[in-house]
């Protein structure tokens, strides 16, 4: 039996024709680029191909769905990338997060932030704050050049920056004082070595920032940073924060959100 087959259901679907059609969608998903023929697909979804090759016709015409001209071959279309963008895009993941940033917060006791990647500065999607009596200062909706801050350098370095391409983002820090650019490139080879970005007062004085890349299909679409004044972040204290931030977050990130890989 086919592992589609053994995938279904065992009780019928509600409505059988959307069912085939989301049944097709997980069997392309699974073929990658090279897709799949009428032929093969109906022998592992045990459908007629009659039938099947209307469900592909309506899913081509909404581009869930495309087909090769020349072989024929079907595979999955532009608008299932477009629904997983939209989903992750700035204005869904403040939600999708939350928790798991107060999660982080009860672990790590300092204040969080998250981010993405907006041109050459990172934006401040959402933020949680400890339950302390001197707070350090941030506010939702900033932005800070992404070479200067944590949270741009990990998204950077899972976002296949390379040194030629990690100039184009160095004029966003012109009014932040000279930026060496060699020392920003060996922060973000060493991001993509141990899993974790940082930056020491670097971006401001008296600050330190570790952050984390949030991955969907191995690039960055977010960040998640844990910010302290420097004389609390010690190398040890740096690494108790990295090992709270892969304790809490994974069991707490939505469906297709990954940390990297731990060193």
């Amino acid at each position: 039996m086919t592992s589609a087959a053994v995938n279904r259901p065992r009780t019928g679907s509600p409505v059988e024709a959307v069912d085939r059609a989301l049944l097709v969608l997980q069997a392309l998903a699974a073929d990658g680029p090279g897709g799949s023929t009428l032929a093969e697909l109906a022998g592992r979804l045990e459908v007629n191909k009659t039938t099947l090759h209307r469900v592909l016709a309506a899913l081509k015409f909404r581009d869930f769905v495309v087909q090769d001209p020349a072989s024929g071959r079907y595979a999955l279309g532009p608008s299932v990338a477009a629904l997983a963008d939209q989903y992750f895009g700035e204005d869904n993941l403040p939600a999708l997060l939350h928790p798991a940033l107060l999660a982080l917060v009860g672990e790590v006791d300092e204040l969080v932030h998250l981010g993405a990647l907006t041109g050459a500065h990172v934006l401040y999607l959402d933020k949680v704050e400890p339950d302390r009596p001197i707070r350090v200062w941030s506010a939702v909706g900033r932005r800070m050049p992404a070479v200067t801050t944590a949270l741009g350098r990990a998204l950077l370095a899972y976002r296949g920056t390379d040194r030629a391409m990690l100039d184009s983002y160095l004029p966003a820090a012109v009014d932040r004082g000279a930026v060496d650019a060699d020392h920003v490139w060996a922060t973000l080879e060493l991001a993509r070595a141990r899993g974790y970005a940082m930056e020491d007062q670097e971006n401001e004085p008296g600050i330190t920032c570790v952050a984390v890349p949030l991955l969907r299909a191995g690039t960055a679409v977010a960040a998640v940073s844990v910010t302290a004044p420097a004389e609390r972040m010690g190398a040890e204290r740096v690494r108790g924060i990295y090992a709270g931030m892969r304790a809490v977050l994974p069991a707490l990130l939505p469906p297709g959100l990954r940390l990297p890989d731990a060193e």
